[in-house]
């Protein structure tokens, strides 16, 4: 009988310490809000390039959709064709909520059946999107915009009197003797070369032939062909190379690091993309994923991505003043959106004719 009465006493003083508590003010002040997500996700995982866009996301975009929603961004940096890779293997299975993609590979997950068709009611920052960026209807959705174009040292075409370029032929020139920056054909960049060689000498998309024998001439001055961009902005900075063609984020972010570099925009145009997010088909958490990427195409976030050196999508919005003489467009210049769903149906023949014609002729006239 002690024992019981014991007990009964200790269970009222503990009742009575846990009624008289005081909340921790601070574990109430740093509460998260709730997932707004109806899959009640409470992180995604978004795959995408690394460098200026890995920053835009990590370092700014992503803190602030999760203050908004609660949902923590989980963010994997890879190039464009290896995220596309990495997605197609998964299928069965997927690990990526978003994944980025150059337009070309958005086409091609388009067609491999990687991505989810949106209902754009649920995205309805759309209805501000410049029509020009986009690639595939309801799929992907333009975030960074960019203008892939040629670029060259100023200081050294001032110092040996070289005419400005003004024409995609005028990459193809003797003097330049392998100072050159360009990039082989399985980047996008490289693709765009070929192509728009193409235009300037009575070719298209359905005719690359004129292209392809306009690009031995330009392998001939040429040391070799880059693999991307972390090849190529360094052989730029530090002076190996004079002339190159690139996206206009990195040729802003070169000018920014002080390269005396000049974009061009070719009297025969220049291709205006973005890289576009996707939800993958079957994503872990689909209706959070469709919230993130409307986020990215709101009004703020777009501020935020033209301060970074990329084209804001939306109508109306321009380039951040402090890029416009660098990389700003005029409306006198001429630039097009280019038809990705040919160029995914062709890109395999003419990546392979590359590699057997054009880079052989790398660097036969290059003097010593």
């Amino acid at each position: 009988m002690k024992k019981r009465w014991i007990a009964i006493l200790v269970s009222i003083i503990v009742m009575s310490l846990v009624g008289c508590s005081v909340p921790n003010p601070k574990a109430t002040s740093e509460a998260k809000p709730a997932s707004n997500s109806g899959d009640g996700a409470t992180e995604i995982t978004v795959a995408g390039n690394g460098g200026k866009i890995e920053r835009a996301i990590r370092e700014v975009i992503a803190p602030k959709f999760e203050k908004e929603y609660g949902i923590k961004v989980n963010f994997v940096p890879g190039l464009s064709g290896e995220i596309l890779s990495k997605v197609e293997l998964q299928k069965n299975a997927p690990q990526y909520d978003v994944a980025f993609y150059v337009p070309l590979d958005v086409q091609r997950a388009n067609d491999k059946g990687l991505t989810e068709k949106l209902d754009l009611s649920t995205v309805p920052n759309m209805d501000k999107v410049d029509p020009r960026f986009v690639v595939v209807n309801n799929v992907g959705v333009p975030v960074f915009g960019l203008v892939i174009a040629p670029a060259y040292n100023t200081e050294t075409f001032e110092k040996h009197k070289w005419a400005p370029i003004t024409s995609w032929n005028d990459l193809i020139r003797p003097e330049y003797n392998g100072k050159t920056a360009f990039a082989d054909i399985a980047n996008d960049w490289g693709f765009a070369l070929l192509y728009n060689l193409a235009n300037a000498n009575g070719g298209s998309l359905d005719n690359l032939e004129p292209g392809l024998q306009k690009a031995k001439e330009l392998a001939s001055y040429s040391n070799t062909f880059y693999k991307n961009s972390t090849q190529m902005m360094p052989a730029v900075q530090q002076g190996a190379a004079d002339v190159t063609v690139m996206g206009s984020y990195a040729i802003a972010e070169l000018i920014d690091m002080g390269v005396p570099l000049k974009m061009v925009i070719p009297k025969e145009g220049a291709p205006l993309q973005a890289f576009s997010a996707t939800v993958v088909k079957n994503a872990p958490h689909k209706e959070a994923a469709i919230k993130f990427v409307n986020f990215l195409i709101s009004e703020e976030s777009q501020k935020q991505i033209a301060e970074s050196g990329f084209y804001p999508v939306l109508k109306e919005m321009k380039v951040a003043p402090k890029y416009e003489k660098s990389i700003g467009l005029k409306d006198s210049d001429h630039v097009f959106r280019p038809d990705f769903k040919k160029m995914a149906e062709i890109r395999e023949e003419w990546t392979d004719r590359w590699a057997k014609e054009v880079t052989p002729e790398l660097g036969k006239k290059v003097r010593k």
